[in-house]
C-alpha cells in the first residue's frame, strides 16, 4: 500500500450532527472487535452497516484452528445488513490502529480491507473501517448447514484458543448488545449442551 492510500486510510470521515466532518478513525465490528477491541478508543456505539452479513463462513487456520483441523470465525459475507459495534478512535492513533487490525486481520489474506457507511446509534453516519471476507480465498467457507458449522467449531482449537469460546464469546456479547443472530444463538445452545 502506498504512502498516499494509507493517508486516505487514516483519515476516513464522519459527519458531524452540524456537517462538519471529523478525522477521526471508526472502525466497524461483528465478531470478536466487539468484545476485545485491542485498541485504545474514544467513543463506541452500536452501529448498523447495510449489503454485508455477519457470517460464520471463514475457515480458521490460525486463531481458532489449525490448516489440519480448521475452526470457523465470522466475516462479513454480501448481502442483508450487519448490528455490530462502531469504535471512533482519535486522529492521532489512525495509523497505529490501522497497523495493528491488519497485522490482526490479514494473517492469511482471507479479508479485504474495506469502508463501509454505518448507520450509529446517535443518528449519524461514519465511513468505517472493517474486514469483509474475501470470496476468492481458500478459506472462505461460504454458507455451511448448521450441522456443519456445529462440528467445525466444536472442534476447532488455535493460537488463540477454542472456537467454542470464540463463538459463546461473540453470541453473549450480541445478546446483551440486544443483537440477534439465530445461528449463533442456536450454535450456542448445542455448545452448552441443550
Amino acid at each position: 500500500m502506498t504512502r498516499a492510500s494509507r493517508a486516505v486510510w487514516a483519515r476516513p470521515r464522519r459527519k458531524s450532527a452540524d456537517g462538519a466532518e471529523t478525522g477521526d478513525l471508526w472502525v466497524f465490528g461483528y465478531g470478536s472487535l466487539m468484545w476485545r477491541p485491542g485498541f485504545d478508543f474514544v467513543e463506541r456505539q452500536g452501529a448498523l452497516v447495510h449489503g454485508w452479513r455477519r457470517s460464520l463462513c471463514v475457515y480458521s487456520h490460525v486463531y481458532r484452528g489449525t490448516p489440519e483441523r480448521p475452526g470457523l470465525v465470522l466475516g462479513l459475507d454480501r448481502g442483508g445488513a450487519c448490528r455490530g459495534v462502531a469504535f471512533r478512535v482519535a486522529a492521532a492513533q489512525s495509523a497505529p490502529t490501522i497497523d495493528y487490525l491488519r497485522q490482526r486481520e490479514q494473517v492469511t489474506g482471507v479479508y479485504l480491507e474495506r469502508r463501509v457507511l454505518a448507520h450509529l446509534a446517535d443518528g449519524t453516519t461514519a465511513n468505517a473501517l472493517t474486514y469483509v471476507a474475501d470470496r476468492s480465498h481458500a478459506q472462505y467457507a461460504g454458507r455451511l448447514e448448521r450441522e456443519a458449522l456445529l462440528e467445525l467449531v466444536a472442534r476447532g482449537v488455535g493460537a488463540s484458543g477454542s472456537n467454542v469460546d470464540y463463538v459463546l464469546n461473540t453470541e453473549a456479547h450480541l445478546r446483551e448488545s440486544g443483537v440477534a443472530d439465530p445461528t449463533l444463538e442456536w450454535l450456542a445452545v448445542q455448545l452448552r449442551g441443550g
